[in-house]
């Protein structure tokens, strides 16, 4: 017989995904500072700039979190596109992260999910994403999620603007 301690390790974690609060801007920073550090980028975002651009008075981009019994434990941004020629909605899913810890217990692919209800509801007709060239693992992940490889081709430029 299992005593109770053996029965919780047993049974999946609860998770809750939902929208982020404001509430939720510290550990959503952390974890995108988690992120940029994984691939070896600098992470010069504000809690100011993430505020303003999640919750401000024009909201730039929306945040899906997991939450687990010990906080926030992963995370998606989107960001709308538009395919003018095609008159066509689509949304980036710009970042997808979870914890050490708890990755490969299927807490991306729901994320991925919500983030295909939440771009379907905005009347989107796709969901984009991009990984790395090495990257493998994230290759992987996202063909597996019936995500479909496509060539990059030309450039593109970018401008400051002051």
């Amino acid at each position: 017989m299992l005593d109770d301690s053996e029965i919780s390790l047993l049974r999946p974690p609860v998770i809750t995904i939902r929208t982020a609060q404001p509430r939720d801007l510290p550990e959503l920073g952390d974890m995108i500072r988690l992120l940029a550090a994984h691939h070896g980028d600098p992470s010069a975002a504000t809690p100011e700039q993430l505020e303003r651009d999640l919750f401000g008075p024009l909201p730039w981009i929306t945040a899906l979190v997991v939450e687990g019994g010990d906080g926030l434990i992963g995370y998606a941004i989107l960001v709308p596109l538009y395919r003018a020629q095609d008159g066509q909605r689509g949304m980036d899913l710009h970042h997808l992260f979870v914890r050490d810890g708890h990755r490969g217990h299927g807490i991306g692919q729901h994320l991925v999910d919500r983030a295909r209800d939440l771009a379907r509801k905005a009347g989107c007709g796709y969901l984009s994403v991009s990984a790395a060239t090495g990257n493998v693992q994230a290759h992987r992940f996202y063909e597996q999620m019936d995500f479909k490889a496509r060539p990059v081709t030309g450039m593109r430029y970018l401008q400051a603007i002051a």
